[in-house]
């Protein structure tokens, strides 16, 4: 269970299972504390939900003995997990380790980083990578992001093996929204690297390119996931309900991808196997009121195209109740009034 409450204008209060926490920001830029003393920085490019995660300060979790209740006490303690400091580049270190590396840990700039890759081809893909994570996603320069991950797809750079990036660099993360109600925060590997381009390609309007893209990526849940939003967009509902044969309702992905099936099944004319799906989806009440919403507006829709507007209007009635803004949810139930 995770829940996020507004409690004061940019700041939310995060409570799950595990912890409970803070956050406090403007748009593309948060601070996070939880009560596991963890502390991370959020900063990112507004529109698209890609941004980096980086942990400021670790956090440790109090650990109680199974002794008796007079021993619990004592035994109980909290160790603060200390964070390694990261290596320098050694005497002998060539000339551009020792220039990015003041990058990273300085303020970076990106004509100093792009002067690094001009002077130094050797090492022009970590150079862009430094610039990618240190400058374009702090900057929300969403254009020069996509610029730097199409070369670095193009030259099969991948992070995970970037030696320079491993030692000085190697505590980030990204997190990445691959679909409505659906964002995973991720290493910095190739994998990463192609979702993230595959959205700025579909945000761009180049659907194809991120199709192609993603369609060469390791077959994941989380690729399935942004694969099927592509093929949504791009109306190929074939693919959508060949992917999904036999999927059942076992986490967030899963219950995104059971929404594609329904709507593909849907536009094929097939409203009763839609409706299958769409139940399917709604069968784990704790999801995401996002997808939550999804499912009954596509169940609602799959009513109502097979003349059934009493059982969509209700459907659609059941968003209104938990969200009346809901984008075009009027238009729909007006579609369905008697």
């Amino acid at each position: 269970m995770r829940k996020s409450f507004k409690i004061a204008p940019g700041v939310r209060m995060n409570v799950s299972t595990k912890s409970l926490g803070l956050s406090a920001g403007v748009k593309g830029a948060r601070i996070s504390a939880n009560s596991s003393g963890r502390v991370t920085r959020t900063v990112g490019i507004p529109g698209t939900g890609i941004s980096h995660v980086k942990t400021v300060q670790a956090g440790g979790r109090s650990r109680a003995s199974k002794a008796s209740s007079s021993t619990t006490a004592a035994a109980r303690t909290t160790q603060a997990l200390a964070k390694p400091k990261k290596p320098k580049p050694g005497l002998f270190a060539p000339a551009w380790e020792k220039k990015l590396y003041k990058q990273v840990e300085g303020a970076a700039n990106s004509a100093m980083l792009q002067q690094i890759g001009k002077d130094h081809p050797e090492a022009a893909p970590s150079v862009a990578m430094v610039e990618l994570y240190r400058v374009c996603l702090p900057a929300s320069d969403a254009e020069r992001s996509r610029a730097i991950l199409d070369w670095l797809w193009t030259e099969g750079y991948d992070p995970a093996t970037d030696k320079f990036f491993i030692s000085y660099v190697a505590d980030g993360e990204v997190t990445v929204p691959i679909a409505t109600g659906v964002t995973v925060t991720l290493p910095l590997e190739r994998q990463t690297l192609g979702l993230i381009l595959a959205e700025l390609e579909q945000d761009a309007g180049n659907a194809d390119r991120a199709i192609s893209i993603v369609e060469g990526l390791e077959p994941t849940t989380v690729a399935a996931v942004s694969l099927a939003e592509l093929y949504a967009e791009t109306d190929r509902w074939e693919e959508i309900i060949n992917m999904t044969d036999g999927l059942t309702n076992d986490d967030e992905p899963s219950t995104y991808l059971l929404i594609q099936r329904g709507t593909a099944l849907r536009e094929q004319g097939f409203y009763e196997a839609a409706r299958t799906a769409f139940k399917e989806a709604l069968r784990m009440r704790s999801r995401p009121a996002e997808l939550r919403h999804l499912a009954l507006v596509g169940r609602g829709m799959s009513y109502a195209a097979d003349g059934k507007k009493a059982l969509a209007r209700k459907d659609y009635e059941r968003v209104l109740a938990e969200n009346s803004t809901y984008s075009g949810l009027m238009d729909l139930l007006t579609q369905v009034a008697n």
